[in-house]
């Protein structure tokens, strides 16, 4: 039988200090996932598993690294979160998996109908690819060496949620071990210590690759060879895994989207389908000033895609970002996806209200409590591309100043989109979060 490794997810030790992770309702993420852990884990032994707790002293890449160095054939890996969200009215449990992996997926829907059996108060939010994070990736998804998955119990948030995690935490670790037990079972059932992997076909640009690929744990891996025909170079790159078979040295393929690589998967001739980018230079995705790639109809397609009543209060939207963007030299692309994460693709709900037109959390002088207001979505998406401008260029503004805090920012100290990160927000992904919408974007529309 595999063994089962457990991480109770928080902050960690990545930023230099301990972080307790999500604060709500006088608790924090940190302690409610570790009490959590410390149910699951001795109800599992008790079941005669063999259970693996990761050690709470270590950062998420020490932690992935401790679980990889102990993994063999047939084990399975979870890490146990609380999620957040600004309005306090949204709830429920989620299990995700790395993106284009089904039968991943299946086991995430396990572990929560597992845990929803015990605890029928709790709703389900479905298991979700982990693109569908505001990252675009989970790393504890994609670099743990098994079968892995991440689940989020609820929202700690939501006050309905938070007394469940807190009052019914028994009732939660026995649904959660369930499913972790299921899981292990049908995981280790088909391992062995010397693996056969599949053969499957590749297609790049439109054309069939005369060398194959394989699949493992039903992830699509490339050879190497093709990989460095890409333009791709992994020497210096840590986040693609890399696996040896049978004297070949191959990556997941999935893992260089982000090297600007579009990776789908055709299931009628069983075929990883890459693309690399044509009309968008890898180097210029994430600068600020530039010119947009996108049409004003693929712009408004993928809103829609993302929220069906987007368009109904804001028509003109994407017409004004091309318009307003262009005017000032701005990447229309980049402020366009950059909209789309603070306002949630428009359905708003924290303390910004759409009737304020303030699409990119835009404060007011003096910290007023709710932001900027302007009195118009144009005047609104104005504001938003000067405010971009001041931190990506020195160049003055064509169009009359509207940004209210235009004058305060130190001007050209943050030309790519990741510097943004810790300036215009808080958040030390708020970067990456804006480039994996960019990256969506033009999957949507077919530029990469």
């Amino acid at each position: 039988m595999g063994r089962i490794f457990v991480s109770a997810g928080h902050g960690g030790l990545d930023s230099g200090g301990w972080d307790p992770g999500v604060q709500a309702g006088g608790t924090t993420e940190a302690q409610q996932m570790i009490l959590l852990r410390d149910v699951i884990v001795p109800e599992l032994r008790s079941r005669g598993f063999e259970v693996l707790s990761v050690p709470d002293t270590l950062s998420l890449e020490q932690s992935i690294n401790w679980i990889n160095a102990r993994a063999k054939p047939g084990d399975v890996a979870a890490e146990i979160h609380a999620d957040a969200f600004s309005n306090p009215g949204t709830r429920g449990a989620t299990a995700y998996y790395i993106a284009g992996n089904g039968e991943r997926k299946k086991h995430g829907d396990l572990i929560l109908l597992s845990l929803l059996r015990r605890l029928p108060q709790l709703p389900s939010r479905g298991a979700k690819p982990d693109t569908a994070t505001g990252i675009g990736r989970l790393e504890f998804c994609r670099q743990v060496a098994i079968p892995s998955l991440l689940v989020e119990v609820g929202f700690l948030t939501n006050p309905d949620d938070r007394a469940l995690i807190m009052n019914r935490r028994r009732d939660m670790a026995l649904g959660i071990a369930d499913g972790l037990a299921s899981w292990s079972k049908e995981v280790s059932g088909t391992g062995t210590a010397e693996p056969s992997y599949p053969v499957i076909n590749i297609r790049i640009n439109g054309q069939n690759y005369a060398e194959q690929g394989i699949l493992i744990n039903n992830n699509a891996f490339i050879p190497v060879d093709l990989v460095d025909r890409l333009g791709v170079d992994l020497t210096q790159s840590t986040s693609v895994r890399r696996v040896q078979y049978r004297g070949v040295v191959y990556n997941k393929a999935i893992e260089l989207r982000d090297h600007n690589i579009n990776v789908s998967w055709e299931n009628e001739t069983r075929s990883v389908v890459l693309k690399s980018i044509s009309p968008i230079c890898p180097g210029l995705l994430d600068r600020i000033m530039g010119h947009g790639n996108t049409s004003e109809v693929q712009l408004m397609m993928f809103l829609k895609t993302q929220n069906e009543t987007a368009m109904g209060d804001f028509p003109d939207l994407p017409r004004l970002y091309r318009e307003e963007a262009a005017i000032e030299g701005v990447n229309y692309d980049i402020a366009f996806s950059q909209m789309c994460l603070a306002t949630n693709f428009l359905r708003f709900g924290g303390e910004v209200k759409a009737s304020q037109n303030n699409f990119a959390d835009l404060g007011a002088v003096g910290g007023g409590a709710q932001g900027a207001t302007f009195p118009s979505a144009q005047i609104g998406v104005r504001a938003h591309i000067q405010h971009l401008k001041a931190y990506a260029s020195l160049e003055p503004l064509v169009q009359e100043t509207v940004d209210p805090r235009f004058r305060f920012v130190t001007r050209g100290i943050a030309p790519l989109v990741e510097q943004l990160s810790g300036r215009w927000s808080s958040d030390p992904n708020y970067g990456q979060k804006i480039l994996a919408i960019v990256r969506r974007l033009y999957e949507s529309a077919d530029l990469m």
